[in-house]
């Protein structure tokens, strides 16, 4: 049941992106590539269908989002952590290498 519900719920954010690209903006967005003057719908009937549609699959995606968040509550060992092994003891490390008392001298060139 999960997996049907985010198959649903990621076809409808897929179908929101368009809907949303397709509406009428200030440049015209995406809708300027549907064609001229011969659409089917006038310029208010097609905002009025799209706004609809926006709102509709808005609702639903809102839905489902909270079903998948009250679903994946519910499911128990599905946890990354839960499969993580155990934490085992840590190798001793190795000696630092010796530090020596003076550095050698280097000439100066004159």
């Amino acid at each position: 049941m999960y997996t049907v519900l985010l198959v649903t719920h990621t076809i409808l954010v897929l179908f929101l992106i368009a809907i949303i690209l397709l509406q009428r903006s200030g440049d015209d967005g995406l809708s300027g590539l549907s064609g001229g003057g011969g659409n089917l719908l006038s310029g208010r009937a097609a905002g009025n269908v799209l706004t609809r549609t926006t709102a509709i699959l808005a609702t639903l995606f809102i839905c489902t989002s909270l079903a998948l968040a009250i679903m994946s509550g519910h499911m128990r060992g599905r946890s990354i952590l839960d499969s993580a092994p155990a934490e085992t003891a840590p190798a001793p490390a190795a000696a630092p290498a010796p530090v020596p008392e003076t550095m050698p001298s280097v000439p100066k060139p004159d």
